[in-house]
C-alpha cells in the first residue's frame, strides 16, 4: 500500500478530466500561472525596495485642522 502506480494516477487523471473538463482545467492552469507570475513580480518589487526600508513611515502631524474628517481626541484618566 506504499506509493501509487502509474495506472492509479492515469485513472485519477481520467476522472478529473471527466469531472472538470479540459476547458475548465485549461482556465485553471492559466489562472494559476498568472497568480504565480504576479507573486514573483511582487517579490521582485519588494526586493528592489520601491520604498526605502531605512525611511520610517510618515507620522501623523498634529496640524490637521483643515481636514473636516479629522477628530481631535485627548485621552484622559479618571481621577
Amino acid at each position: 500500500m506504499g506509493s501509487f502506480s502509474i495506472w492509479h494516477w492515469l485513472i485519477v487523471l481520467v476522472i478529473v478530466l471527466l469531472v472538470f473538463g479540459t476547458k475548465k482545467l485549461k482556465n485553471m492552469g492559466s489562472d494559476l500561472g498568472g497568480a504565480v507570475k504576479g507573486f514573483k513580480d511582487g517579490l521582485k518589487d519588494g526586493a528592489n525596495g520601491t520604498a526605502d526600508a531605512t525611511t520610517p513611515p510618515q507620522q501623523v502631524g498634529a496640524n490637521k485642522a483643515g481636514d473636516p474628517n479629522t477628530v481631535d481626541v485627548e485621552a484622559k484618566t479618571k481621577s
